[in-house]
């Protein structure tokens, strides 16, 4: 910055001498009297343009030099900053460093150590067990009677709560899946006696089927169907074939549908 602001001085310099050369050179030739006023305005404008570049310039230069002399905060805060964790780098490395030394010493010692341990367990695994005195008169075990009484009883000991436990389980009641259904039993016409309908479907009977209350429930043009309730367990009794018995009731049953299924 300083060479260009010194290039600019050195212009400003010369372009000023030459401006004053020319004038003194007008003067010293006898050539002022017959230039206008104006041109000799302009002459003068071009000399004091000239000074004031080069005052500016000086100016400039000063400030450039008063600014060379102030030190950079900014610069020397990062430089700072970063000496200051090129430090902590160096430190934590040379932790690193150590602990890892210190640490394949460490393994070193432990695999050395292992060869002598396994070596000194080897003859306690290769012992073998000793085996179990035989009578060499008759070979018969004298505890064997012992061992044979016990057993025997701790399988009649296993058997009695066998048989307590599957007492206990017979006497717990088994819980019966069943359903709860409403049927919609639809007659021929308004003529069909409803009540002897309702009897008939009653008849109906088997193991697992439970008829409940019945009541007429108006269809149209005087015509009511008859809805039935029944209890029926799921294992015993078919909805299906239910339906089918009922109507097989011809004289009384046009038609039968399931109104509502819940299980209970």
């Amino acid at each position: 910055m300083s060479a260009l602001v010194h290039e600019k001085v050195w212009l400003d310099k010369t372009a000023y001498n030459d401006a004053e050369r020319n004038y003194y050179e007008s003067l010293s030739k006898g050539k002022i009297p017959s230039i206008g006023v104006g041109a000799t305005s302009s002459l003068a404008s071009e000399v004091a343009k000239a000074r004031q570049h080069i005052k500016n310039s000086l100016e400039c230069m000063d400030n450039v030099a008063s600014l060379s002399g102030v030190p950079n905060t900014e610069i020397n805060n990062k430089l700072n900053s970063l000496e200051k964790e090129n430090s902590d780098l160096k430190k934590a490395v040379d932790d690193l460093r150590k602990l890892v030394i210190s640490l394949q010493a460490r393994v070193e010692s432990l695999e050395a150590s292992e060869p002598s341990v396994s070596k000194s367990a080897a003859p306690k695994a290769a012992a073998p067990a000793p085996a179990p005195a035989e009578d060499s008169d008759d070979g018969v075990d004298l505890f064997g009677s012992d061992d044979e009484e016990e057993s025997a009883e701790a399988a009649k000991l296993r058997e009695e709560r066998l048989a307590a436990y599957n007492a206990k389980k017979s006497k717990k009641p088994v819980l019966i899946a069943k359903s709860n259904i409403i049927l919609d039993v639809k007659p021929w016409d308004d003529e069909t006696d409803m009540k002897a309908m309702e009897d008939a479907v009653r008849t109906i009977s088997i193991d697992g089927l439970l008829w409940g209350a019945a009541k007429l429930v108006p269809l149209a043009f005087g015509i009511h169907k008859l809805q039935i309730s029944c209890v029926v367990e799921d294992d015993k009794v078919s909805i299906d074939w239910l339906t089918e018995e009922i109507e097989k009731l011809e004289d009384f049953v046009q038609s039968v549908d399931i109104a509502a299924f819940n299980k209970v």
